[in-house]
This record gives C-alpha cells, structure tokens and sequence, in this order.
C-alpha cells in the first residue's frame, strides 16, 4: 500500500466540539444553508470533556495546554510538506477538538479528533485488521444502507492525490501518517454524515467522502474513534458541506479559564455570517497546503510602538502567519517576539520573575500586573484590537504573556481568539472578527 504523507500543523485551541444527536427533527442540507446551524464547543478541560481529570490543578491545566502548543509547533514545518499533500500532520491525543457526527443509514454516532489543520474524516471500520482501543464499538459499514465504496477508476480516488488500489475488487485506498507516527490506512468510501445542532436538530449530508479505517494505530485515546478534518483541503467537512453552507463558519471562543459551564459553539451557513458593527475583515492567502488557513500579518503594536513584522517560514509577505485554533499560544519567530516582549515589559511596572518551568518567555507575580498595554494585530486590512485576556493567563501564583518565541513559525492562537467571533468565508476567501462576549454568544 502505498503511502501519502499528511503533513499538519498543529490547529485550535484546547477545546471539544460536543454534540447532543437527538433525533427529534430532520432539516436538509439545503434548508442548512438558508437557515444555518450552530454546534456546541466544549472546552478540553471542562468536566463535559472526556479528556477531564478532576485532580488536575489551574497550574497543571495551563502548563498542559501549554506544551500541547510546542508540540503542534513541531508539525508547522513547510519544508516537509510535499506539493500533493492533502492533510497536515496532528498530534490526535492532544487534537484542539472532540467532534461528534454520525456516519451511515441508519446513523452511528463516532467521536473524532478535530482539527482546521486536517482534511481526511476517517474512523475505524469493521472487521478491522489492527485497531486501538475506543470505548465505542466500531463502525461497520456493511450494516449501512448508503455506504459504498469508491472505486480506483474514479475522480474521487485520483483527487486525494497518492492513493492506492486493492488487489482485489478495484477498491480505492488512502493511507494517513502523522508527524507523531500515528497511522491510518483503509478504504476510501462515501456514506451519508449526519451532523446535529444546538437546536436539536439533525443535518444530514449524503455521499461525504471519508475514511473506513481498517489498520490505525499511535497516540490515539480511547475515548475517539478517528479524525474529523476542518481543514481547507478538499476532502474536509468544510469544504465537503460547502454547496450546503456557502463556505461560511464561523466560532466564539469562550476565554480560557473561563466558568465550565459556559459552552462555545460553532457555527456554518447563514449562522456562520459575521456582521454588524465593530467587524473587521482580512483576505486569505492561496497557498499550498490548502489545509491550512493562512492570514498576513504586517505589525504588532503595543501601546504606540508599532513593531513590523518581517514574516515568518511561511513566507516573509503573504500568508505568513496561520491562525489555529489548536495552538493555545501564539507563536511568533524568536527575534520579532523579543522585540515585541521588551516593549510590553516596558510598559509594566512590576519586576519580571522567572517561569519555574521555563515554558513562558514573560512572566510576573500573580497580581502584580495591574494594567496591560494596548495590544492591536495588524493584519492586512484588519487591526485587531487585543484585550487583558487574550494576551495574559494567570495560575494563581504567575501571570504569563502568551507569545511565545519560535524558529521561524508564526501561529495565531487560540487565546488571542478568544472573545471573538471569528468568521470564515471559504468562498470570498477572508477570515473576519467581530468584538463579542462569547459567554452570551
């Protein structure tokens, strides 16, 4: 079987995407892409998440998120993403998201990492030939009325780039490695996915194109089944459902170490639209990878010291920074965030002290930091203006900056996010933010 590389990023911040799947009520997707649905995020650390651990302190729960950036920043690396690559590679033990779908007719319900940064949906398939442990039983297409499988002389299979055929039955294959060793391979195939909203009802979306994955193993936990791409490439969900959404999503973040009970949500179709007063808009660059969503950023100020930002590995103009919403921090190339850290220390008056554990590259007694400078990102056509919270996270004994030095790479974090409505338009091609308190969004 032969092997496409999938080479990833490391996308959106530590939260899950949950959803409820009642079966009270059925909408098409057309009438999803009149009226829009919205889905409900959870974040990673709250006691609805699978992945929560009660004996964990805010201390641990911040150095936790923390490292899971580094080790997404270890997969940003361009100089190993080949020209037909269609997926990016992900750490999917530590993935931004948990997603909730539902596969085939009638619907089983499978809990996938997600990711912006990857494409492929895959999960594992019945009779599997090697298997990780999940809690939920394995898909099995033979009991779905509407899954098939593609055939090798077909669009779909010569589309996704170095894919292969069986010996058997002409049946198309994909193989799936990630920077982290993990691995899928299987059959390539269509069958229906059906996703719900916070409304309770359920949006179905026939021929999606998916992986059944029939040998998967690495660091995948238990608790998920495979991978749900939201990424731009053109075997995601987001680019799949498209025609149904109008190439509209859109997030609101709820702020880190914010109450657990308030839920984010994500949102597509006439739902995802980002308007009003206080939007401002950013076009995306057309690069390769497609699964990443690039942004140009061309300075940072803080206060009135406005520092130009002279690109990163990903290019010293367009499309020089990704945004992720599985990074936790925002990763700037080491001279730039150094600059960019003496200025912001200026404006505190307090005295620097050392991060124990040496993660953050900025930090300060817990309270003794009583006013931040005036942060604003300055995107192409777009000045993001920044708030205390998406720049500064605290424990409770140190409070830390979130930009954090890198060899080059440039990601646009999750915590920055936060508080935003966040919208992404994949047919006019721009990624626009809107001020908004999330916890009544």
């Amino acid at each position: 079987m032969e092997e496409f590389v999938n080479y990833r990023s490391a996308f959106f911040f530590s939260f899950l995407i949950s959803l409820s799947f009642l079966r009270l009520s059925v909408i098409s997707s057309t009438e999803a892409k009149h009226e829009g649905f919205s889905i409900e995020l959870i974040h990673r650390d709250s006691p609805k998440s699978p992945f929560y651990n009660p004996n964990e302190t805010p201390n641990q729960r911040l150095r936790n998120a923390f490292r899971r950036s580094i080790n997404r920043l270890n997969r940003f690396d361009l100089n190993f993403v080949s020209s037909d690559a269609t997926q990016a590679d992900i750490i999917p033990n530590s993935g931004g998201y948990l997603m909730k779908v539902s596969i085939g007719s009638p619907p089983v319900e499978i809990l996938g990492v997600a990711d912006t940064g990857s494409d492929l949906i895959w999960t594992q398939c019945s009779p599997c030939l090697q298997c990780f442990q999940q809690d939920a039983p394995l898909f099995d297409p033979g009991r779905s009325s509407t899954y098939k499988d593609i055939p090798c002389l077909s669009t779909q299979c010569s589309s996704l780039g170095k894919t292969s055929c069986s010996l058997l039955g002409g049946k198309c294959q994909y193989s799936a490695t990630y920077g982290d060793r993990s691995y899928s391979y299987g059959n390539l195939a269509i069958d229906t996915v059906t996703l719900s909203s916070t409304t309770g009802q359920s949006v179905p979306f026939s021929e999606t194109i998916f992986g059944c994955g029939r040998a998967n193993g690495g660091t995948f936990n238990r608790k998920t089944t495979g991978i749900v791409g939201l990424g731009g490439g053109s075997a995601s969900l987001i680019t799949q459902i498209g025609t149904s959404t109008a190439g509209k999503f859109s997030y609101c973040l709820v702020p880190f170490f914010s109450e657990n009970s308030i839920s984010s949500k994500i949102n597509f179709g006439s739902n995802g639209i980002v308007s009003g007063p206080g939007v401002v808009s950013t076009p995306l660059a057309a690069k390769d990878p497609k699964t990443f969503y690039f942004l140009t950023l061309e300075a940072i100020s803080v206060g009135d010291k406005r520092i130009v930002f002279g690109g990163s590995s990903f290019g010293n103009s367009e499309g020089n920074i990704i945004i992720d919403s599985g990074t936790t921090l925002t990763i700037l190339p080491e001279e730039f965030n150094s600059e960019l850290l003496s200025a912001v220390s200026s404006f505190i008056n307090a005295e620097p002290v050392q991060d124990p554990d040496q993660d953050f590259d900025l930090c300060y007694a817990a309270g003794s930091v009583s006013q931040v400078p005036e942060i604003t990102i300055h995107l192409t056509g777009a000045d993001v203006k920044l708030s205390r919270s998406n720049v500064i996270l605290s424990d409770g004994e140190i409070a830390c900056f979130i930009f954090k030095g890198s060899n080059g790479a440039a990601i646009y974090g999750n915590v920055m996010q936060g508080n935003f409505l966040i919208g992404y338009d994949t047919e006019k091609q721009t990624v626009s933010f809107k001020p908004t308190d999330c916890t009544k969004e």
